[in-house]
């Protein structure tokens, strides 16, 4: 059962935008159920769903088409379903998570520009790191390699027309929605090992997912390739630090659902 100080919060996260309830089951198991050998019982991941404001029957429908897509096997033992994610799951998830859960600190703060011949994958050049500004043209971390024969560039400042053409005004907008609710919570919780584990979970989930949504959507940028009143990074800050006070519960813990 979900503490009612945290509706609030829960409450807030949950009416952003994007919230598919396969989408959330991605990342529940991505970020509790991970490891090779991890499984979510059935009561548990109920108990998580609802929490969410997700109804039973919707949660069904979306395990339905993870087990088809490949990424979720359940399999029962005794009355009760164990779900878990299959080797293609884990793969996919590893991957992502590098994202998710990047250090900030770690992020490149130096940047570069790179030209090209107009023969250049598009795709490829954007899971490099890169981010299109113009015809031939993208931004990116220094220490992204983009592939083929490109030139690069670097400077001391980056032109204003550069950074306010790096991000979409929505995302923009969406992630200064998701860093007015995080600026919050970083304010108002506390002890969070008070809370019960189905709580930390829940919360977990949430802040991991909202997160995910918008992070995944574009490369990493280093600050100085942002536009002015960016919160991307200070959402990469606050997520970074709430995760570290916000434990990660044991599975024991979750199945006694105290």
């Amino acid at each position: 059962m979900l503490c009612e100080n945290l509706s609030p919060w829960t409450t807030a996260l949950t009416d952003l935008g994007g919230q598919r309830v396969w989408s959330l089951l991605v990342s529940v198991f991505g970020d509790l159920a991970q490891e090779d050998g991890a499984a979510i019982e059935g009561p548990v991941l109920s108990a998580i769903m609802t929490a969410m404001d997700v109804r039973p029957e919707a949660t069904r429908v979306a395990l339905h088409r993870l087990r088809n897509d490949g990424w979720i096997q359940s399999e029962k033992t005794g009355r009760t379903s164990r779900h878990s994610l299959t080797r293609f799951g884990r793969e996919e998830t590893v991957t992502a998570s590098r994202r998710i859960y990047a250090r900030p600190e770690d992020v490149c703060q130096l940047w570069k520009i790179i030209v090209t011949d107009g023969s250049e994958n598009r795709e490829a050049i954007a899971t490099a790191g890169f981010t299109q500004i113009a015809p031939r043209v993208y931004a990116g971390a220094e220490t992204a390699q983009a592939p083929g024969d490109v030139l690069n560039l670097t400077g001391d400042t980056v032109p204003d027309w550069v950074r306010n053409t790096v991000v979409s005004d929505r995302l923009f907008a969406e992630y200064q929605s998701l860093h007015s609710i995080l600026k919050d919570i970083d304010a108002s919780i506390s002890e969070t090992d008070d809370l019960p584990p189905v709580s930390r979970a829940v919360l977990r989930c949430l802040i991991v997912h909202n997160w995910r949504r918008l992070v995944l959507r574009h490369p990493t940028l280093p600050p100085a390739l942002c536009p002015d009143g960016w919160r991307g990074h200070d959402c990469h800050v606050l997520v970074s630090g709430l995760l570290d006070r916000i434990m990660r519960p044991e599975p024991k813990a979750l199945r006694d659902r105290g």
